[in-house]
C-alpha cells in the first residue's frame, strides 16, 4: 500500500490550497506519508503487533491500522410496526423522564427524598408517554419505508499496520523480532 503526499504549488500571494494556474485547488494532505510494515488476518494480531512494538518503546503514535477488503452487514433484528415504535419510543423517553423528575426532587425543602422518588416516577411515566408519541409519530413519517430495524456492522479481510516513512524501517526491523 503507498500512500502519497500532495505537494502543492501555489502562486505567491495566492489563497492557501490554490494550483499554480490559479484555476483550482490542489488537494493539500497534513497525513505523513507511510509505509505498510505487516499485514495481518484479523485485528487482534494487529493489535498485539503494535502492543508489542509498544513494549520495546517505539513511538506508537507513529503507527496505524488500517483495514482492508471493508464490507458493511446489516443484520435485521425485526420488523418495524406501530407497536414497536411505540414501545421503543416509551423505553427511551423513560429514563430521562426519570433522571429530570428525580433532579427536580432533589430541589425540595420538605422531605427530599420522598419527593425525588416520587417526581422520578412521574417523569418515568410522562416519558415513557412523550417517548411513545414521539416513536409513533416518527414511524408514520416513515410511510412504510425501513419496516425494520437492524444494526449496522462493518468487518475488514485484512489489517495492515502502517508507519511514517521517517520511523518505517525501524518498525520494520521490530516486525522481524515480533
Amino acid at each position: 500500500m503507498s500512500v502519497h503526499r500532495a505537494h502543492a504549488t501555489a502562486r505567491p500571494g495566492a489563497a492557501p490550497g490554490a494550483s499554480a494556474n490559479g484555476t483550482s485547488p490542489t488537494p493539500v494532505s497534513l497525513a505523513p506519508a507511510r509505509r505498510r510494515i505487516a499485514t495481518y488476518s484479523d485485528y487482534g494480531k494487529a493489535e498485539r503487533a503494535v502492543e508489542k512494538r509498544a513494549e520495546r518503546g517505539f513511538p506508537v503514535e507513529r503507527l496505524a491500522v488500517v483495514g482492508r477488503g471493508l464490507q458493511t452487514v446489516e443484520q435485521i433484528t425485526g420488523a418495524m410496526n406501530r407497536w414497536s415504535a411505540a414501545s421503543r419510543g416509551a423505553l427511551s423517553g423513560a429514563l430521562p423522564g426519570a433522571l429530570i423528575g428525580w433532579i427536580v426532587g432533589l430541589s425540595a425543602w420538605v422531605d427530599p427524598l420522598i419527593a425525588s422518588l416520587l417526581l422520578a416516577l412521574c417523569g418515568l411515566i410522562i416519558g415513557m408517554v412523550l417517548g411513545a408519541v414521539v416513536g409513533v409519530v416518527g414511524y408514520g413519517f416513515m410511510r412504510g419505508h425501513r419496516d425494520f430495524t437492524s444494526i449496522a456492522l462493518t468487518s475488514a479481510s485484512e489489517f495492515d499496520l502502517v508507519a511514517d516513512d521517517a520511523v518505517a524501517d525501524d518498525a520494520g526491523i521490530l516486525t522481524e523480532e515480533v
